[in-house]
C-alpha cells in the first residue's frame, strides 16, 4: 500500500514538473522556421560622388587702406560693411605738417622768382655795356650764370611745392578698388600714420575659396584628369559647389583655378584656390563653408546603407545563396545623400542581397526570398 502511494506521487510530480517547465519557459525552443525578407538583385549603374573640403572665402582683392601721411582722422565718410567704388573718399586726415610743408614750399617759390628777376635785370643791364666794351664779357657771363642758377633754384622750389601739394592731397584717403569696407579700428581724432591700417576694402565681384588637400589626394586627383601638365589637368576639373555656413547651397558654381607649388611640411597638404562669381555680393571676405568636388563613377554597384552592418570597423552584407544567407565583407564609399554606399569590392552585378531587416539575421540562416 505504501509502495503504491509512493509510485503514484512520483508520477504526479513528474507530470507537474513537465507542465510547469512548459509554461515557465515558453521561449526555450528557437523558432527556425524561415521568414520572408526583402532582397535586391544588384545591377551596375553610374553614380556621382562628392569630395568635401572646408574652405575660407576671401575677396579677389583684399586691399589694406593706410594713410600716406601722419595726422589725425578728421572725417569718416563710410562705415563698416559699406559698398564703395574705386576713387570714393573714405577718410579725411588733418595733417598740420603737410599744410606747413605747402606754405614753406610756396614761400621758397616766391623767393626763387625774385632771385630770377634780379638776375635777369643784371643780365639785361650789362649786355649792352659788354657789347660796347665798357665792361668785360667775363662780367656779363658771370651775371648770365647767376641768372641760370636762379632759374634752377626756381625749378627746384616749384618741384618742392608740387610735392607738398601732392602730399596735402593725401589727406583725402580714397578707395583704390570697388568693394566692401571691412572693420574700422581707428575713429575720429585718432592719430595715425602709414603703419596703421585704417580699414580693408575687399573686391567681391569674384571671390576666392581656399582649401587644402593632402599630397596623396592631390596625386590621385590629378591622375584621373586628362592633360599633360598640371595646369591642363586643373582646367579639366568639373565645376565645384559651395555650401555656406548656414547649410544653404550657393547658387553660382565655381572653378578650381590654381594649386600652390609648395607642400606644407608640417601638414603634408597643398592649398588650392577656387573662384566663384559673386554678382550680388552674397559672399563676403572671411566667410567659411564647404566646397564639393563632384566625381563620376561609371558602372558601379550601389546599395542602401540600411542593408549593411559593421564588425570591427568592416562593412558586411548578407548575400543570398540559395535559401540561406552568407555574411560578405565589402568595401564602400558613402554617397552625398547619406543613404547609399558605392561598393568598390566584394559584390558584383547579379548578386542578390538582403535589403532590410538584417538585424534578425545571422550567417547561414535560411530565409524566404521576397
Amino acid at each position: 500500500m505504501n509502495v503504491k502511494k509512493i509510485v503514484f506521487g512520483a508520477l504526479a510530480l513528474t507530470v507537474m514538473v513537465s507542465c510547469g517547465n512548459k509554461n515557465a519557459n515558453p521561449f526555450g525552443e528557437q523558432d527556425d522556421t524561415p521568414k520572408e525578407y526583402p532582397t535586391r538583385v544588384l545591377n551596375e549603374q553610374n553614380v556621382q560622388l562628392e569630395t568635401v573640403y572646408p574652405v575660407t572665402i576671401k575677396g579677389q582683392d583684399d586691399t589694406e587702406i593706410r594713410p600716406r601721411i601722419d595726422g589725425f582722422i578728421e572725417a569718416m565718410y563710410v562705415d563698416e560693411g559699406a559698398v564703395v567704388r574705386k576713387g570714393q573718399a573714405l577718410f579725411k586726415i588733418n595733417s598740420p605738417n603737410a599744410e606747413q610743408a605747402v606754405r614753406t614750399a610756396q614761400a621758397a617759390v616766391e623767393s626763387a622768382k625774385a632771385q630770377v628777376s634780379t638776375a635777369q635785370l643784371n643780365v639785361d643791364r650789362f649786355r649792352p655795356l659788354a657789347e660796347k666794351g665798357i665792361v668785360s664779357k667775363v662780367q656779363l657771363d658771370t651775371y648770365q650764370n647767376t641768372y641760370l642758377a636762379a632759374m634752377a633754384t626756381l625749378a627746384q622750389a616749384e618741384a618742392q611745392l608740387a610735392n607738398a601739394r601732392a602730399q596735402i592731397s593725401w589727406t583725402n584717403v580714397s578707395s583704390p578698388v570697388d568693394g566692401v569696407v571691412g572693420s574700422i579700428p581707428y575713429r575720429l581724432g585718432s592719430l595715425v600714420n602709414n603703419a596703421n591700417v585704417l580699414t580693408t576694402v575687399s573686391s567681391t565681384g569674384n571671390v576666392f575659396a581656399y582649401f587644402s588637400i593632402n599630397e596623396k589626394e592631390l596625386v590621385n586627383m590629378l591622375d584621373k584628369l586628362s592633360g599633360k601638365t598640371q595646369a591642363e589637368k586643373i582646367t579639366n576639373l568639373p565645376e565645384v559647389s559651395l555650401k555656406m555656413a548656414d547649410g544653404t547651397i550657393y547658387e553660382e558654381k565655381g572653378k578650381v583655378k590654381t594649386i600652390t607649388g609648395l607642400v606644407n611640411v608640417n601638414t603634408g597638404s597643398v592649398t588650392l584656390r577656387a573662384e566663384f562669381p559673386n554678382p550680388h555680393g552674397v559672399l563676403r571676405s572671411g566667410f567659411s563653408g564647404n566646397l564639393s568636388i563632384p566625381r563620376n563613377i561609371d558602372s558601379t554597384i550601389l546599395i542602401p546603407q540600411k542593408s549593411t552592418f559593421t564588425q570591427q570597423n568592416k562593412y558586411l552584407v548578407y548575400k543570398v545563396q540559395g535559401d540561406s544567407v552568407v555574411s560578405t565583407l565589402i568595401s564602400v564609399i558613402p554617397t552625398p545623400d547619406g543613404k547609399n554606399y558605392v561598393v568598390t569590392d566584394g559584390l558584383k552585378s547579379g548578386d542578390r542581397i538582403v535589403e532590410d531587416g538584417i538585424i534578425t539575421l545571422s550567417n547561414g540562416k535560411k530565409i524566404i526570398v521576397k
